[in-house]
């Protein structure tokens, strides 16, 4: 999804799960994957001219969109309850 998809869909606020180091399906024995509950502080936007990022609260700097789930992308409609939906892991 590129940035301007991403807007079009998903305004400043939307509550999402990110990880700004690798995706759980990418975690290799040694290692843990971090997931950020935020919701997003910025509008999507294409850095360096290849990467959509978008900005979460919490963390400085954007984080790859391939990086960010929308919460309402697992059907619930708050953090608390997608949270719920997967078992609470963080």
């Amino acid at each position: 999804m590129n940035a301007e998809q991403w807007n079009a869909l998903h305004p400043v606020g939307t509550p999402v799960f990110a990880f700004p180091g690798f995706r759980p399906e990418d975690e290799q024995a040694g290692w843990s994957c971090e997931r950020i509950e935020s919701q997003t502080r910025s509008r999507a936007w294409t850095l360096g001219g290849h990467t959509p990022v978008v900005m979460v609260e919490g963390r400085v700097g954007g984080i790859a969109l391939t990086h960010v789930d929308p919460a309402c992308a697992s059907g619930a409609t708050t953090l608390t309850e997608a949270s719920e939906t997967t078992g609470g892991a963080k």
